[in-house]
């Protein structure tokens, strides 16, 4: 049996949602990028997962998002559930509407426009973008789907 390093992910509760969070917690750090496409982050990944393991802290829904903050950096928050020592903590609030998307990273583009128009036919204002990439691409590839989840704080 294949080795599970990303679970399955179900698109459903994340699918056309408005999310609610207050104070939800994080573990913030940097990803070198470049013209936007990741270079280290599964080094990165793994020193904060070995950061939360060793306090056997949780990882509620595998969630980690992407912030794209430059073509050269991208900002990744992983959530927890507890304070975590030795890590950059923060903590989110507010509303935050979501859309599902699946296929290839090159289609990130066309899904962000697609998103701007999702949230223009609510009304709502998108004031801050996260991207959630929920499998890596071996996992993406062993289940057949590369399900990404754009959230975009609206309030």
């Amino acid at each position: 049996m294949e080795e599970e390093c990303c679970p399955k992910f179900d698109p459903k509760p994340w699918d056309g949602k408005i999310i609610k969070w207050k104070n939800k917690k994080f573990v913030k750090d940097k990803v070198f990028t470049l013209f936007h496409m990741p270079m280290n982050f599964g080094s990165v990944i793994t020193r904060l997962m070995k950061k939360v393991e060793e306090t056997k802290a949780k990882t509620p829904d595998n969630l980690c998002l992407s912030d794209h903050t430059s073509k050269w950096n991208m900002d990744i928050y992983l959530a927890v559930n507890k304070e975590i020592p030795n890590a950059e903590n923060v903590t989110l609030s507010g509303n935050f509407l979501t859309k599902v998307y699946e296929g290839p990273f090159k289609d990130t583009e066309k899904w962000c426009d697609d998103f701007k128009e999702y949230a223009k036919k609510r009304n709502k204002e998108i004031k801050k973008w996260y991207m959630w990439y929920t499998t890596c691409p071996k996992c993406a590839k062993k289940y057949g789907k590369n399900y990404i989840v754009v959230l975009g704080k609206i309030d």
